[in-house]
């Protein structure tokens, strides 16, 4: 269990982007995984809607498939995770890693107990040591691009010691400056995972796109 969580974190820290998608299940997210693989980038992040939890099987069933399709090659995890039963949905359909738009500590807890690799949201120094001292591997900074990467560079310098992600608004042209401030990785959604695209079948654009924000942070 212990390499299991080590080769995951390593592997965020290496790749460094985490593409998200939101509402997007069955066939239509295993092509954009495979579009997204293309182009080097295979973590992904599946969310939860907490406003139709009638979704929730479907998010739990596209991170079963995405495992049962690509194997090691796509490493997929959880996202809006905000509830023990969201977090247990998550693992037994086979998330490696969990991510939340806040920073419960109960969650922490109890995805390092599962032995998934935690990524709660933070916004303040206070809520990230907090996060970090709850035992999370990693906190994002959300949302990111509102505060600009001035704001990370400030709390990295004392926060130097927390793994920080810079998660909402990540752009092309913004993501190498959050790099350069001090984030070891960033989620990218929207931007990346772009829904009219997907809905008129460009998934070679989806390809292009992940190639071009590897380029950004190698």
């Amino acid at each position: 269990m212990i390499a299991i969580r080590e080769q995951t974190i390593n592997r965020i820290l290496n790749e460094k982007i985490i593409a998200i998608l939101r509402g997007i299940y069955g066939e239509e997210c295993l092509r954009l995984a495979d579009a997204l693989r293309a182009g080097g980038i295979s973590l992904i992040e599946v969310t939860f809607d907490q406003a139709r939890p009638e979704n929730h099987k479907s998010a739990a069933e596209a991170i079963r498939a995405l495992g049962a399709r690509f194997g090691e090659d796509v490493l997929a995890g959880a996202g809006t995770v905000m509830s023990e039963a969201q977090l247990e949905a998550a693992a037994e359909a086979g998330a490696r890693y969990i991510i939340s738009p806040d920073a419960n500590p109960k969650i922490i807890r109890a995805t390092r107990d599962m032995g998934l690799v935690s990524l709660p949201g933070a916004l303040t120094p206070t809520e990230m040591a907090a996060a970090h001292d709850a035992g999370a591997d990693f906190v994002k900074l959300f949302p990111a691009a509102s505060l600009g990467s001035g704001y990370l560079k400030a709390i990295h310098a004392p926060l130097n010691h927390v793994r920080i992600l810079a998660v909402g608004g990540i752009t092309e042209d913004n993501l190498r400056e959050f790099i350069d401030a001090g984030a070891c990785g960033a989620g990218v959604g929207g931007n990346l995972a772009n829904k009219e695209w997907i809905r008129a079948g460009r998934f070679d654009k989806i390809t292009e796109a992940a190639k071009k924000y590897v380029s950004i942070v190698k």
